[in-house]
């Protein structure tokens, strides 16, 4: 079974430049496992900085830029983000989700995304 995954863009671009995942529109491929997935721009909401109440429940969660902008009327901009009255710091980066099966003989997914954590450290 394969799960959502929430690539940080700083990561992302570490992996490309390494040459271990292909990025093709709106399609990510993890060249050492051969698992497929569709992208989407996101963040991961970590904390809000007015006054740490965090008023619309986002710290923690990983949300889609246009569920963001266009639903809740976000505007983000790097790594913050201002909602209504309050101020949050974002990790931007790509929500993906499985496309299609691994390719047959694949390592199990979360033994290559956690050795792609690993890379970016």
């Amino acid at each position: 079974m394969t799960n959502r995954v929430f690539f940080p863009q700083a990561m992302l671009d570490i992996l490309v430049q390494l040459g271990k995942v292909d990025l093709d529109g709106e399609q990510l491929v993890l060249t050492d496992g051969g698992y497929h997935y569709t992208i989407e721009e996101g963040v991961r909401v970590t904390r809000e900085v007015t006054t740490g109440e965090d008023p619309a429940r986002l710290c923690g969660k990983v949300k889609s830029r246009s569920e963001l902008a266009d639903q809740l009327g976000a505007e983000l901009l790097g790594s913050s983000m201002l909602l209504d009255d309050s101020a949050y710091d974002v990790v931007p980066g790509f929500m993906a989700e499985p496309a299609d099966e691994p390719e047959p003989g694949a390592p199990p997914e979360l033994a290559v995304i956690l050795a792609l954590q690993k890379i970016e450290e």
